[in-house]
């Protein structure tokens, strides 16, 4: 488990919770805007500052990938997508070409989400499918929204490469084929964080926490948080009170996915309206219990907790348990491979 830092009786940073305050200096509704350097994040020429401890460490992707992949053919509709992601769990799900098992494309959670009315995917739902909850999932093949031209990787490349393209391209779930193209496993931020946690970085939560939190209203219909997903890149937001001065859970964008591949979204339909489920409020489906941790907690705590919990992200507190951010994979992710040599 994480362990305290400093003595005395100072609690752990990471704390399980059902309940945080938002802090005033959080808006209910903020943008977040573009995170200014730190930490040797970018080098004077504008590139990444690719630590050697990174190097020393960093093996073949074979060993860190997680395999085998989890799956769907070309052929898959929406609707057996949906149920493979939410019967798995996973955050994206690579395409193998129905012929040859080679890689053909990739479908995150966040794509579908974009076509379950959270962006221009759901044109396809009105417009060919005329909000028929049924023909829009059964009748559509998933390469309607997936990436057919996605970054990928070979067994045999370096685990520092990976985390170059990850850091380039902005993806967070990479593919990984054998020689011949076929499908060998997928490798994921969690997947990178968890192979480097561990380790104090000397680097505190919340220098390089997004501050400026994106939020939803626990009682605004599901078909809002999809579209606040999908318009900030983002895969989870906070869901707070109606009075929205209190974070009472998290919706994910995998809950999302988990809601219709359940066949939970189908359960007492009054009609074929893709719209009726998509009104479903938030509360029904977010995850009441989340974790936070400290602002001055060690990002090397988070990841450690991030790996033994199995969590993609942390709240960040301040000294008075009031919310003040976020610290996701990718955050830790940046930090653990881009730190200065000096904290090697």
């Amino acid at each position: 488990m994480v362990s305290k830092r400093g003595g005395g009786q100072r609690r752990p940073p990471v704390r399980k919770t059902s309940q945080v305050r938002l802090s005033r200096r959080v808006p209910r509704f903020a943008v977040v805007r573009p995170r200014p350097e730190g930490i040797r994040y970018i080098r004077a020429d504008g590139t990444p500052n690719w630590t050697q401890w990174l190097r020393l460490r960093e093996g073949e992707v074979k060993s860190v990938a997680s395999h085998p992949a989890i799956t769907v053919a070309t052929s898959a509709n929406i609707l057996e997508a949906l149920e493979v992601a939410a019967k798995h769990n996973v955050r994206g799900l690579p395409i193998a070409n129905a012929g040859d098992g080679r890689l053909a494309g990739i479908v995150t959670a966040l794509d579908m989400v974009n076509y379950l009315g959270g962006g221009e995917y759901y044109n396809i739902v009105v417009n060919r499918h005329k909000k028929n909850i049924y023909k829009a999932l059964r009748d559509e093949s998933i390469m309607s929204i997936a990436n057919p031209t996605p970054v990928y990787a070979s067994i045999t490349d370096n685990l520092d490469s990976v985390i170059h393209m990850m850091f380039e391209t902005g993806v967070g779930i990479v593919p990984v084929v054998w020689e011949d193209g076929t499908i060998y496993g997928v490798i994921t931020e969690h997947d990178i964080v968890k192979r480097y946690s561990g380790d104090l970085l000397g680097v505190r939560v919340g220098d390089i926490a997004t501050r400026n939190v994106v939020t939803v209203n626990i009682e605004a219909p599901i078909v809002e948080a999809a579209r606040i997903m999908v318009r900030e890149g983002f895969r989870r937001l906070p869901v707070v009170s109606e009075a929205g001065d209190t974070v009472k859970g998290i919706i994910s964008a995998k809950d999302i996915v988990r809601f219709f591949g359940s066949h939970e979204a189908f359960k007492d339909l009054k009609t074929t309206n893709i719209e009726e489920p998509l009104s479903t409020p938030v509360y029904e489906l977010m995850t009441a219990e989340f974790y936070t941790i400290r602002d001055d907690a060690d990002v090397g705590e988070a990841a450690q907790h991030m790996a033994e919990q199995g969590v993609s992200f942390l709240l960040v507190t301040d000294e008075n348990d009031s919310l003040i951010g976020i610290i996701t994979e990718r955050d830790v992710l940046n930090a653990i491979a881009m730190r200065g040599p000096e904290k090697a």
